[in-house]
Order: C-alpha cells, then sequence, then structure tokens
C-alpha cells in the first residue's frame, strides 16, 4: 500500500492511508537540519491589510502554464474523518478537530491546488489562506510546533500504523514577514514517503507549499511571488 500524504499543515497528520500503493521518495535526504524554522519580523502586526476573498486567492494559485509541463491537476478525496488516532504526540493529539481527521485551516478565506508530476508519486500542493496576521501566524505557529516537537509519533487510521518522523528545516531565504518548513517522513509496511513543507506569512495572507522535496524547492519562490502579486 501507498502512504498517502496529506498535504495540508493540519490535515497531514491523518489522512494518510486512500492511494492504492507504496511509494518511496528520497529527494528529501539531503536535507539539512537546523532548529531554526523559523524567521520573522518583530511588527507583524503594525500594518494590516484587509483580507483577501476566496476568490481572490483562487486567482493565485499556481497553475499548470506556472508549473510547466509534465504536471496534472490531482483529483479530490474526500476527506476521513473516523478511527484516528495520533500516537505519542500529546500537544498534536490535544488539537484535536481537523489536526487528527485530515482537513484544511480554519480560516475564512482559503484556495488549494494539487498537482502530480511526471505521471509518477511525485505531488506538489498548494494552499493560501488570508485573515490578520496575527491569526494567520499564531494558526500556523500552534501546528509547526506541535508537529515539529514530536520528532517521532505514530499515526493509527482506519487500524492501519503509520509511523511518522519530523525535523525542522532552515527558512528557505525567501522574502516574507514569517517562515516556517519541516521534513516528514511517512512509514507504513516497510515502505517510506517524504514530505517538505513550508509555510510563508506576507501581510494577511499565508502560503503553504507542500509535498516531494524537490518540487517544493523548485516552485516556491515562483508560488510565493504569484500569491503576493498586486498586478
Amino acid at each position: 500500500m501507498r502512504v498517502r500524504v496529506a498535504t495540508t499543515a493540519l490535515g497531514i497528520t491523518a489522512a494518510l492511508l486512500a492511494l492504492p500503493a507504496c511509494s518511496t521518495d528520497t529527494t528529501g535526504g539531503k536535507h539539512q537540519t537546523s532548529s531554526a524554522a523559523r524567521t520573522g519580523k518583530p511588527a507583524d502586526d503594525v500594518q494590516k491589510p484587509a483580507a483577501l476573498s476566496s476568490a481572490a486567492l483562487e486567482s493565485r494559485l499556481l497553475d499548470q502554464s506556472d508549473l510547466g509541463s509534465g504536471y496534472l491537476p490531482k483529483p479530490e478525496r474526500s476527506a476521513q474523518h473516523d478511527d484516528v488516532t495520533v500516537i505519542g504526540c500529546p500537544a498534536l493529539s490535544e488539537l484535536g478537530g481537523d489536526a487528527a481527521t485530515g482537513g484544511t485551516l480554519a480560516f475564512p478565506h482559503k484556495a488549494k491546488a494539487d498537482f502530480t508530476y511526471g505521471g509518477s508519486s511525485s505531488e506538489i500542493s498548494e494552499e493560501l489562506y488570508s485573515d490578520s496576521a496575527r491569526k494567520l501566524s499564531d494558526g500556523i505557529d500552534r501546528i509547526f510546533d506541535a508537529m515539529t516537537g514530536c520528532p517521532t509519533y505514530q499515526v493509527v487510521a482506519g487500524g492501519t500504523p503509520v509511523v511518522v518522523t519530523s525535523q525542522k528545516l532552515p527558512s528557505p531565504h525567501a522574502s516574507g514577514d514569517k517562515q516556517w518548513s519541516q521534513l516528514l517522513t511517512f512509514t507504513a509496511g516497510g515502505r517510506s514517503t517524504v514530505v517538505k513543507q513550508t509555510a510563508i506569512r506576507d501581510g494577511s495572507l499565508l502560503l503553504i507549499v507542500s509535498g516531494s522535496p524537490a518540487l517544493v524547492d523548485r516552485h516556491l519562490d515562483k508560488a510565493l511571488a504569484k500569491a503576493t502579486s498586486t498586478g
């Protein structure tokens, strides 16, 4: 079986089992670890631009023409919300709700796009959210702190255990007011899938890019430029 990699910050811990075959992604092996996973400007709330609507966020997502050849939209899968247990990470368990059921972040304005690459198991997901700077930072802080605060934990979904290991990564040297990055490895049945996840807050906009580490590195700057474009 393949471990289903849920590519939202909240959902990445839980809805792991829906895809049909096993996969191993080795592209994340050379990423460096660091305790400096977040950088921030001190005056997060000095400027308070208006939140963007979901429709406006949708228009700022990367599309196939931005990504280039070989990328195909990934069909949406229905969320699975039953029989999910987190073991060995009390902070993550305490988040409850979507953190244990594969949902998206609970901000009022949101948009998301998922793509596969080259007919392989490589995937990339982009999410955009808009709210006040403080709410965006506080929300994503709680998730990343919980996940990276537990280097190894287990998720049991539908009776199948998945071992998750997490590590903080250095900030990606992109612009923005605050950044988060982590590398997660999901292991089930002796097979592993590696996912890189980077989040950047710029004013009232939060960008999250997740997926195969090489694809995240390739498209992060482009995603941020389009998401923050005012043209």
